[in-house]
């Protein structure tokens, strides 16, 4: 596994939102990609990468 796992606090300002704000995306299914393990909620890099992506390629 090449992929680095991220954690709530890494991914938080890679997409410039609080910890809070992201936690609420997941709720609302609006975050990037990601799983709980180990009880942790985690994110790929690459997850998160196209995520990024995505928003700039659907941007007006």
């Amino acid at each position: 596994m090449n992929d680095p796992l991220l954690t709530v606090a890494e991914v938080a300002p890679m997409i410039r939102k609080t910890e809070k704000a992201l936690r609420a995306m997941i709720t609302q299914g609006t975050a990037p990609r990601s799983a709980k393990v180990a009880g942790r909620r985690l994110f790929r890099q690459s997850d998160v990468d196209a995520y990024v992506a995505n928003a700039f390629a659907n941007a007006s």
